[in-house]
């Protein structure tokens, strides 16, 4: 993937999408193709098989989805497998017939089972039960692992699957109800400090552990996987289970390899928004997943790292998200 390389990023204005886009127009590349929901809706099959045929990408970078976080996923689970099945046939049958050369499915760490062994492996995958608050989500995001390895399979793909950790960064929803924990805690302390509020209550018991990874990493290493030279690419895309009789999907993790409690989290963005008053924990919500860490070995043997500590990423999202309010 070069300079003049012809580049579609979906969903370039999401958390995920907007990075990628940041991260390669840094690099020099000069021919990102994308597209607002309004222009393409990828769940039209005819539009998006058209749009491909016209565009002739040669790469791609699926970061669109429908995302959101507990209460979104609870709410709305037909929505989230619905759209998310659709989206993701859709761009990857049309990336097929349009000839794209290297492809990468954005995905996330849900994908493992609930008590999945700590850290999680790429092996995990498909060992037991999901967490139910976001279990349709989970299963679109593991057929679309399934789809690319079946794609690598019967037509000769290179179509690999990248699964962040939990994300935070410029570009982050920070809807009061449907957003994922950091952006809804940047939102309850900022408002809690503007009202003077005491105290501030947090969904949960704040036991569970996360993995928080600022998206311009993450974006880096989408890239870095994207540029890998073919040997070393053609590594990570797995096998033919019938032939090699080994499970290894086309997946790779992405994040920083440590975790923090929620509580820990909650304390963390207090101080860097300034609030100063108390933060009660509501132990009749749910918690979901015990702990979701990501063994990063196999990024991390291909020669990448997350660099940004957790605090200055959270800075630098609540510089963004207090000019939104601006």
């Amino acid at each position: 993937m070069d300079r003049d390389s012809r580049i579609f990023v979906a969903g370039h204005r999401g958390l995920v999408g907007s990075a990628i886009v940041r991260r390669l127009q840094a690099d020099g590349h000069a021919q990102l193709i994308t597209r607002t929901h309004a222009e393409l809706d990828l769940s039209d099959e005819h539009a998006t098989r058209a749009f491909f045929e016209a565009e002739r990408p040669q790469f791609v970078f699926l970061a669109a989805a429908k995302v959101g976080g507990i209460i979104a996923n609870n709410t709305r689970p037909a929505e989230f497998i619905r759209d998310n099945l659709a989206i993701q046939t859709n761009v990857i049958h049309a990336a097929w017939l349009a000839g794209v050369q290297r492809l990468l499915f954005l995905g996330s760490s849900c994908i493992y089972p609930r008590l999945a062994p700590q850290p999680m492996r790429e092996r995990d995958l498909l060992t037991g039960p999901l967490e139910p608050t976001n279990r349709p989500y989970a299963l679109a995001k593991i057929a679309g692992i399934e789809m690319c390895w079946s794609y690598n399979r019967q037509y000769g793909t290179r179509y690999l699957a990248a699964m962040p950790t939990n994300l935070y960064g410029p570009g982050d929803n920070y809807h009061p109800t449907h957003s994922h924990v950091i952006p809804a805690l940047i939102r309850k302390f900022h408002e809690a400090k503007a009202r003077g509020e005491a105290q501030v209550l947090v969904w949960g018991t704040g036991t569970p552990r996360r993995e928080f990874l600022y998206s311009d990493d993450m974006a880096d290493a989408c890239v870095f996987l994207m540029k890998l030279p073919d040997e070393r690419y053609t590594a990570l895309l797995g096998s033919d289970e019938s032939v090699s009789g080994r499970f290894e999907p086309p997946l790779v993790n992405i994040g920083v390899g440590s975790d923090i409690t929620i509580a820990e989290l909650a304390a963390t963005v207090a101080t860097v928004v300034g609030y100063r008053g108390d933060i009660v924990y509501d132990s009749s919500k749910p918690d979901g997943t015990p702990r979701k860490l990501m063994d990063v070995g196999l990024i991390n043997a291909a020669g990448w790292q997350a660099r940004t500590p957790l605090t200055d990423g959270l800075r630098v999202a609540y510089e963004e998200f207090s000019r939104q309010g601006d």
